[in-house]
C-alpha cells in the first residue's frame, strides 16, 4: 500500500533524477546541435512557470484579478541587471548617461568573500529584485486593492503600462539607462564550473532549480494557514470576514508575495535573455502568463507548470517548422511566416473547448496520478462471492 509519506519519497526521487538528467544533458548536448533548443525552452519554460504560479496564487487562490505581471517582471529584470553590471562595464552600458549606481553586488561580495562571493552577489541581486517588486506592489496595493474584479484588473494593467513608460523616461537614465538596453550584466553563461580544465555548464540547471525552489515555497504557503485564508477569501469574502480574517491585510499579503516571486521571475528572465529593455515588457506578456494559468487550470500549481511548459515548447520549438516551410516532413505553400501562430491559436481553442476548467482544473498532479492508479489497479470482486 502506497502511503502519503512514500508518495513524498517517490516525488523527491523523481525530482532528483530529473535534475541529474538535466545536468548530464547540458554537458552532452552541443550548443550547435538541434537538440540545444530543448535546453533553451526548458529555461524559458521554468521562468514562465514561476511567474504563472505566482499569478495563480493571486488570481486562482485568492480571487484577485490582477494584470500587472509584466510590470513587476520589468522591475525585477531591471533591478537584477542594474545591480550586477560590473564596474568596468558601466561606462560602456551607460554611454549616454552617467551611471548613478557605482557598485556591482557580485564584486562587493567578492571583495570580502573571495571568488565564491560573486555567487552570493547574484543570489542577493535576485532576492533584492523580488523585494523591490514587492515594495512597489505594497505601495500600489494601498489604493488599488480596495477595488474589485474588473476594476482591479484595469488598475493593475494601467500600472504595468505606466511603469514601462517611467523606466524609459530620460530623467531616470542614470539608473535605468532610459530607452537604451541594459547589457553586460551577469547572465546564464556565467553559471559554469571549471575543474581540472573541464568546463561544466550549469546554466539550465541553475535556472530550473531556482524556479523550482520558488514554486516549492509558494506550495508551502498555499498549504499553510495563510493559504487557507486566501482560499476562504476567494470562496466568500463575507464569510471569510465573519470568521475573523482581515480581508485587506491578507489581500495585501497575497499581492506582495505574488509580486515578489514575479520580480524574481523577471530577474531570471533577464539572466535568460542577456539584455533588458523596457519595451519588451508589454501587456502581451501578461496575457501570455494569464493564458498559461487558464490553460493549466485556475487554482492548480501543477496546472500552471504544465501549461507553461506546453506553451513554451509548442510556441518556441514544436511548431517552428510551420513558419519555415517544412513541418513533419511536409512542404506546403501554406507553411509560411506567421502560420505557426494560427495553428497555435486553434490548438488553444480546442484545449479550452475540451478542458473547460483547464488541463488540471483545480486539482494537483498527485491527486490525478492517484485517481489514475486507483482506476487501473482497482480490485474486481470475485465471482460468486459470499461466505458460502
Amino acid at each position: 500500500m502506497i502511503t502519503k509519506r512514500s508518495n513524498k519519497y517517490i516525488t523527491a526521487a523523481v525530482l532528483l533524477a530529473f535534475f541529474i538528467l538535466l545536468i548530464i544533458l547540458e554537458q552532452v548536448i552541443s550548443p550547435n546541435s538541434r537538440m540545444s533548443m530543448l535546453l533553451t525552452v526548458l529555461k524559458k519554460g521554468a521562468v514562465y512557470a514561476l511567474v504563472a504560479v505566482s499569478m495563480n496564487l493571486l488570481n486562482g487562490f485568492t480571487g484577485l484579478f490582477s494584470l500587472g505581471q509584466a510590470g513587476f517582471m520589468l522591475i525585477g529584470a531591471y533591478a537584477y541587471s542594474i545591480l550586477t553590471i560590473p564596474l568596468a562595464e558601466k561606462e560602456a552600458v551607460y554611454r549616454y548617461y552617467d551611471s548613478a549606481l557605482k557598485l556591482s553586488l557580485p564584486e562587493v561580495f567578492e571583495s570580502f568573500m573571495g571568488g565564491f562571493g560573486s555567487v552570493f552577489g547574484v543570489f542577493a541581486a535576485i532576492i533584492l529584485a523580488g523585494l523591490l517588486a514587492a515594495l512597489i506592489a505594497f505601495l500600489i496595493g494601498l489604493p488599488v486593492l480596495r477595488l474589485k474584479s474588473d476594476y482591479l484588473a484595469i488598475a493593475t494593467l494601467g500600472f504595468a503600462e505606466i511603469i514601462r513608460a517611467v523606466f524609459q523616461w530620460g530623467k531616470l537614465g542614470p539608473i535605468t539607462n532610459g530607452s537604451n538596453p541594459l547589457k553586460n550584466y551577469i547572465r546564464q553563461n556565467s553559471f559554469a564550473i571549471n575543474t581540472g580544465g573541464i568546463n561544466i555548464n550549469l546554466s539550465t540547471f541553475m535556472l530550473v532549480l531556482m524556479a523550482a525552489i520558488c514554486i516549492f515555497i509558494i506550495v508551502l504557503l498555499i498549504n499553510s494557514s495563510y493559504g487557507r485564508a486566501f482560499k476562504a477569501i476567494r470562496e466568500d469574502e463575507t464569510a471569510a470576514e465573519a470568521m475573523g480574517i482581515n480581508l485587506y491585510r491578507h489581500k495585501q499579503l497575497a499581492f506582495c508575495i505574488s509580486s515578489f516571486f514575479t520580480g524574481v521571475g523577471g530577474a531570471l528572465l533577464a539572466i535568460f535573455m542577456g539584455t533588458v529593455v523596457a519595451s519588451n515588457f508589454k501587456a502581451a506578456m501578461t496575457y501570455e502568463i494569464l493564458l498559461i494559468v487558464v490553460l493549466g487550470g485556475i487554482g492548480s500549481v501543477s496546472g500552471s507548470v504544465i501549461g507553461a511548459l506546453l506553451f513554451v515548447f509548442a510556441s518556441e520549438w514544436w511548431l517552428r517548422g510551420l513558419d519555415s516551410g517544412k513541418f513533419l516532413g511536409l512542404s506546403l505553400p501554406l507553411f509560411r511566416n506567421g502560420f505557426r501562430l494560427v495553428v497555435f491559436s486553434v490548438i488553444i481553442m480546442l484545449v479550452v473547448l475540451f478542458f473547460r476548467r483547464g488541463i488540471m482544473g483545480d486539482k494537483e498532479l498527485p491527486y490525478v496520478v492517484n485517481r489514475l492508479k486507483n482506476k487501473l489497479f482497482r480490485r474486481k470482486p470475485k465471482a460468486g462471492g459470499g461466505d458460502g
